[in-house]
């Protein structure tokens, strides 16, 4: 509940309506002007995306129809060159046929290799045979012919050549670069031809891409063909199918995108800071985000402006009429450099503050001097009943000559009255209250002398804590008075000990095993209703319960209860306090 009162309060304070006024006002401009930004932004990076797109979808038609033509190369002569069936021949025997078919087809591919810039080179492999031809264009070799060599023959040796391989271009590594081969097979002959990677390239090596950007062929799992270790490093991934331009990098600083070729399994890609790309934004987008910013900035640096001229001096005026009415009367409100306004409300309100305690002063010593008196009054009072019976047991006592108890009633009745008639006394100690509370019992004891017994319990360190007086007695008495009769037996215990949910506070117990309160009564106790209101009836009670209001307010408590066992329980608690 407190919880939800002080969000209520929260959402009526001026402070947050000068927030969400200004939220209101400046969020949607702020919003709009972000969402232009982020359009243009989107807009710009679309535009190079699609021209980065045409520019590699062009490159790689280029190269796919350069692969093209060799692959109607080697299409043709498969299909002319009977040369090829008489490698199906068996070398061994000194056959002619098979000598010289490879001769001439070994001529022929070396005359045509360097009709085909694109490629670096082709092969053709027996494999009855186990034996290779190849033709290398020697002017732009990036790899030596033996390493070529030797893992052509392993490719067929290990029998990697299937259908899916031999419909299209596929990528291989050979040495740590990266080859593109093309297969036509012919019986049990092959014809391929080979190129780097690289050389695809090399037409993209006079384009401006922007930035630190990239142009690669990538495998048909995105695995760069070239410059592994930028990508790697970057954390750039090569995947550009997902939307019309994919971002990608560590902080999502490279845009990428890339066609896939129609003739082998491989794409070319290109990457482009994004940086870069932003750069062609219009002046006025970066003017609008300029004011999108300054005013996010402008925002807290006007509120802690209007904080300072208004919220912070109001607060203060509040935080003082806070404690004004909590009772601390003796706040003000400091100067400062305010407004004017704030100076006339604060000057106002210490004046009127000054007034208050004075009056309030002037008040309290007036109601201090009235409960001293009251407080006198309470103490003077003496009981007529009382006073009468105790004569009336010295009466009776003097006709049977008991001239001891007569001695020992006299007695007590002098400790009694004189304890009673103690001028100026707002306290005393606990062990001369208990003292009269015990003089008392015995005077009633011999009232009452088979229907009345108690015991006292009191450590002997609390003995020293200042009590009012009459606080105990007041209740023995009106156990006396209520609940013993001559009808039956009464006990009356008193335990005095320090409290077990409080040690500072002194608990005071009074039990009697009488009938206990009724239900009516008891509410009445309880609630301090009409206790005094009907012929003078519980104004012992009634005296006790304002006296500890006078002096403790409300810090003593008295509880008044029915034991489970029978009787009555008065339990009257009160900070602790001890004379030295």
């Amino acid at each position: 509940m407190r919880h939800n009162s002080k969000y209520k309060l929260l959402f009526k304070s001026l402070q947050f309506k000068l927030i969400v006024g200004f939220l209101i006002i400046t969020m949607p401009v702020i919003m709009f002007l972000i969402y232009n930004n982020f359009y243009a932004i989107h807009v710009v990076r679309n535009q190079i995306a699609q021209s980065n797109e045409n520019m590699v979808a062009l490159h790689m038609g280029q190269i796919d129809y350069g692969l093209g033509t060799v692959d109607d190369y080697l299409y043709s002569l498969a299909a002319k060159d009977l040369d090829l069936l008489n490698l199906e021949l068996s070398e061994k025997g000194n056959n002619q046929k098979y000598y010289f078919s490879k001769i001439r087809l070994n001529e022929r591919i070396a005359k045509d290799v360097n009709d085909y810039k694109i490629i670096d080179g082709l092969f053709i492999y027996s494999a009855n045979n186990q034996e290779l031809i190849t033709a290398q264009n020697y002017n732009e070799a990036y790899l030596s012919t033996e390493i070529i060599q030797k893992d052509i023959i392993q490719l067929f040796q290990n029998k990697e050549i299937n259908h899916e391989t031999m419909d299209m271009w596929f990528p291989r590594q050979v040495n740590k670069e990266f080859l593109l081969f093309r297969i036509v097979k012919i019986g049990n002959v092959y014809l391929g031809a080979w190129t780097d990677a690289r050389r695809l390239m090399t037409p993209l090596d006079s384009v401006d891409i922007a930035g630190k950007g990239r142009a690669v062929l990538t495998t048909e799992n995105y695995e760069p063909m070239d410059d592994a270790n930028f990508f790697k490093k970057n954390n750039i991934s090569l995947n550009y199918e997902r939307s019309v331009y994919n971002l990608t990098g560590d902080h999502d600083d490279y845009l990428v995108v890339g066609a896939k070729s129609i003739k082998g399994n491989f794409s070319l890609v290109t990457v482009i800071l994004d940086e870069k790309v932003l750069e062609k934004l219009p002046y006025l987008q970066k003017v609008i985000w300029f004011i999108s910013f300054g005013l996010l900035v402008i925002l807290p640096i006007l509120y802690l402006f209007l904080r300072r001229t208004i919220l912070l001096p109001l607060n203060r005026l509040i935080a003082a009429m806070k404690k004004v009415k909590d009772g601390d009367l003796g706040t003000s409100i400091p100067q400062s450099h305010s407004s004017y306004e704030f100076e006339v409300m604060n000057k106002t309100f210490n004046s009127m503050a000054s007034e208050i305690k004075e009056l309030k002063i002037n008040v309290y010593e007036e109601q201090l001097n009235s409960q001293k008196a009251e407080l006198r009054h309470l103490q003077l009072q003496i009981n007529p009943h009382f006073f009468l019976n105790s004569l009336n047991i010295i009466y009776t006592l003097a006709q049977v000559k008991q001239y001891n108890l007569i001695q020992e009633m006299a007695l007590c009745l002098v400790h009694y009255f004189r304890y009673m008639f103690r001028s100026n006394s707002d306290f005393v100690l606990l062990d001369e209250e208990i003292e009269h509370t015990q003089n008392y019992l015995k005077i009633q004891v011999m009232r009452f002398p088979d229907n009345l017994t108690y015991d006292i319990s009191l450590p002997d360190d609390l003995k020293n804590c200042a009590v009012p007086p009459l606080l105990i007695q007041t209740f023995v008495e009106n156990t006396i008075k209520h609940a013993v009769t001559m009808d039956g037996s009464i006990h009356i215990s008193i335990n005095v000990k320090l409290s077990e949910l409080d040690p500072e506070h002194l608990q005071i117990r009074i039990h009697d095993t009488g009938k206990g309160f009724s239900k009516e009564i008891l509410q009445q106790l309880q609630s301090e209703k009409g206790i005094y209101k009907e012929e003078g009836k519980h104004i012992g009670i009634w005296n006790v319960q304002r006296r500890l209001r006078l002096l403790y307010e409300k810090q003593a408590t008295i509880v008044f209860s029915n034991s489970m066992e029978g009787g009555a329980n008065v339990d009257i608690q009160f900070p602790l306090q001890i004379e030295h």
